[in-house]
């Protein structure tokens, strides 16, 4: 999946809302509407710094992004649900489920076993989740 230039005259929130339905689908829609009732306000920074901002941006395609977020989240090793949706994410925009692990288990030489095992179970639970899809098994 290669990155889509933001249309001319479009808002950070406009142009984050369609960023993070392409990157994320159903889960991004899931942690806004979480959201709702406590900090809509904070709904709204993650639509248009994050995804209207950062991910917009060029330079990167959204599987490029989506690797250095995994990475990132699995180094951290306090961040499972936020990974767990950066996995969906990562499977939606074209990294295969091997390459996740890889990524994964690569941050135990960084982040250490630890983090890495966390990331590895919550990969392990979105697999589980997510029946691999044709594309996902000729990758």
């Amino acid at each position: 999946m290669t990155h889509q230039s933001p249309n001319v005259g479009e808002s950070r929130l406009e142009r984050g809302k369609r960023a993070l339905a392409e990157i994320d689908g159903d889960a991004g829609k899931n942690v806004v509407s979480a959201l709702a009732d406590i900090a809509p306000d904070f709904a709204r920074y993650l639509f248009e710094f994050p995804f209207g901002d950062i991910y917009s941006r060029p330079g990167l395609d959204l599987r490029a992004r989506e690797i250095a977020t995994i990475a990132a989240l699995t180094a951290m090793g306090t961040a499972a649900p936020q990974l767990k949706v950066h996995i969906e994410a990562g499977l939606n925009v074209g990294v295969t489920r091997e390459e996740i692990t890889e990524i994964i288990m690569q941050m135990a030489v960084y982040a250490g076993f630890p983090a890495a095992l966390n990331g590895l179970f919550a990969a392990k639970d979105v697999f589980a989740a997510r029946p691999p899809t044709q594309k996902e098994d000729t990758a």
